[in-house]
């Protein structure tokens, strides 16, 4: 008799098999997500900044498409070889990311050239125009990025998320369906 007590709560505390599926597959969108978006938030949290690099100029050391993660730094502690984050100019947003070449500390600024160039960049950069040291750099990830901060990157997202949801309370519903049925 205790047997039988015992294999019938086994059974009443199955899941119901679509709902166990759907749970299952709600939980691994949600990890997903999350997962995806570590590589943004985090960094951000220990002062770090992220950038898509966009052209060329680096090549073959920081290829096209690639995500550089830029630390702030004193301007003074950059060493030769060392590439760096900076504004295009005074008046600009562009960011560049070239390597140091020269760094004239009683000027207050940088000598750079990107690996690809030939010549050193036409002009020096100020320390005011310095973002950061790259410290990271992850090859192909900047088109990631691109598209997870896009409107439609955050609209799939969204979407996921909304499915993630959906899926776990169908699976909810047929759990308290089953419960009934088995009571």
């Amino acid at each position: 008799m205790q047997k039988d007590k015992s294999r019938n709560n086994t059974i009443n505390n199955k899941k119901h098999p679509v709902a166990a599926a759907c749970s299952i597959i709600g939980t691994a969108l949600l990890v997903i997500i999350i997962m995806a978006c570590i590589p943004f938030t985090l960094p951000k949290v220990m002062n770090y900044q992220a950038y898509t690099i966009i052209s060329g100029s680096m090549e073959p050391a920081i290829p096209t498409g690639s995500l550089v993660y830029v630390k702030g730094v004193e301007p003074q502690n950059v060493a030769v070889d060392d590439v760096i984050a900076f504004y295009g100019g005074p008046d600009t947003n562009a960011i560049i990311t070239h390597r140091v070449v020269e760094n004239r500390v009683v000027m207050g600024q940088f000598i750079t050239r990107g690996d690809a160039n030939e010549e050193n960049d036409m002009n020096p950069t100020s320390y005011r125009e310095f973002i950061g040291r790259v410290e990271l750099t992850i090859p192909k990830f900047g088109m990631v990025a691109q598209f997870m901060t896009s409107r439609d990157g955050k609209i799939a997202a969204g979407c996921m998320i909304g499915f993630a949801v959906t899926l776990h309370l169908i699976a909810a519903v047929l759990d308290k369906a089953r419960e009934k049925k088995d009571k």
